[in-house]
């Protein structure tokens, strides 16, 4: 049920990159003030990643996962409703996605969680694989099916098939999901046992208060915070400008554009789940430095190295598939990124996995303004460029994790923020 949540979320987060052409042809919006609205919605999402964490520790994930399908859907549709009748455009329009954004704020820190509160230590690279290849899926489905609609019934058709196709989904899992595994009616004695037994002892999932000042200072939580700003700025450039890249730069039709369009996103969705598998396989292997941090920092190299390549390919083929190779390499580190929140916040899973997600959505909105403008001002291969170099700084920040080092340890105490990695 994550994965189709997170399906469906970045498929209505990433619908308005399609729809996009038609919006600015209507609204007479230039590629810059639609990349305000693009990051209306990520200064949103960033914004309330951390109160999400917070009321999902408090209140559980379920119930904040089926308010904010709700909220998300409402606000997907109102985009579709955004009229010159009722005053200047731009603005509804940067307040409906920012508002959209709040809403699915919840997605990830509420879904981290519930994974650590249901996932042993050693099945979370896969349990993570699963639900972030899900945004691979939802936005690799984006481009055809919001195609198809738009050709069918116009722009805003797309925008209330995906606020109905959230809503449903969001209904059945207030209906299949428990916040604890032990209130699930299908849990039977020896599943529980075994998800028990690979809890960290600080248990996760306790109504303890949140310590703030522990959060702040320590080291993991700035490293994480660092690359995870990295991985957004890469993997937005993608979602918000990878369609009219196409269509603009390489001058891709529609149908053509929607199905290149796909391929990064089916790297993405691929490399997520081997991501996960050779996360824990690693980490069973080498210990959890080795699993979770030595295979982000292969991914970001790996990334870096296919933007460059890709931008500067002459042929729109060649150049899609290497740059599809570079979005891919990128989510070979998702599951690292989650999984090793849930391995040291323990019951501030929530939170911690909420505030290192702001650091991922400021910087996607600040990607999908800034890249325009590098585009125009210096061309595609310096936009891919750039984001390469983030991505490198990404790779380093990985170097300064420590997943075996809890915030808190048994007894009370707090992790220095100061010790060094382990492994490293």
């Amino acid at each position: 049920m994550l994965f189709i949540l997170s399906s469906i979320a970045f498929l209505d987060r990433t619908n308005i990159s399609v729809a996009g052409v038609q919006m600015r042809e209507e609204y007479g919006l230039d590629q810059v003030h639609l990349g305000w609205v693009f990051s209306a919605f990520l200064v949103g999402y960033a914004a309330f990643q951390v109160p999400a964490g917070w009321l999902a520790g408090r209140i559980g994930p379920r119930r904040v996962l089926a308010m904010g399908v709700v909220w998300w859907g409402v606000f997907t549709a109102l985009t579709a409703l955004v009229s010159p009748m009722l005053g200047a455009v731009l603005p509804q329009l940067v307040l409906v996605r920012f508002l959209l954004g709040a809403g699915e704020a919840v997605v990830y820190p509420a879904g981290n969680q519930f994974v650590s509160q249901w996932i042993p230590a050693q099945e979370r690279g896969k349990a993570n694989g699963w639900i972030f290849a899900g945004v691979g899926m939802g936005a690799g489905l984006t481009p055809p099916l919001v195609t198809a609609i738009i050709l069918w019934g116009g722009w805003r058709a797309s925008f209330f098939v995906c606020a109905l196709l959230g809503v449903a989904a969001g209904g059945i899992w207030y209906l299949a999901a428990r916040d604890r595994p032990e209130d699930h009616p299908g849990m039977s004695s020896a599943e529980l046992a075994h998800i028990r037994a690979g809890l960290p002892a600080s248990g996760a999932g306790r109504h303890v208060a949140t310590p703030w000042g522990l959060i702040l200072s320590n080291r993991n939580v700035w490293a994480l915070f660092t690359s995870y700003f990295a991985f957004g700025y890469v993997v937005w450039l993608f979602f918000s400008w990878f369609f009219i890249y196409l269509a603009e730069a390489r001058h891709v039709d529609l149908k053509s554009s929607a199905l290149y369009s796909m391929l990064p996103f089916i790297a993405m969705t691929v490399c997520c789940l081997a991501g996960g598998m050779v996360n824990d396989a690693v980490a069973r292997r080498h210990g959890l430095f080795w699993g979770r941090c030595g295979i982000a920092v292969v991914a970001f190299i790996l990334t870096a190295a296919f933007l460059v390549a890709g931008a500067a390919a002459t042929d729109t083929t060649v150049a899609v598939l290497i740059l599809a190779g570079g979005a891919g390499a990128t989510y070979l580190a998702q599951s690292s990124f989650w999984s090793v929140t849930a391995d040291f916040a323990a019951p501030h899973t929530g939170v911690v996995s909420g505030f290192m997600n702001m650091g991922c959505q400021i910087g996607g909105a600040i990607t999908a303004s800034l890249t325009p403008w590098i585009a125009a001002q210096f061309g595609w291969t310096a936009a891919f460029g750039t984001a390469a170099g983030f991505a490198t700084v990404g790779a380093v920040a990985w170097l300064f994790v420590d997943p075996a080092k809890p915030l808190i340890r048994p007894g009370g105490m707090h992790s220095g923020a100061m010790s060094a990695p382990a492994g490293a």
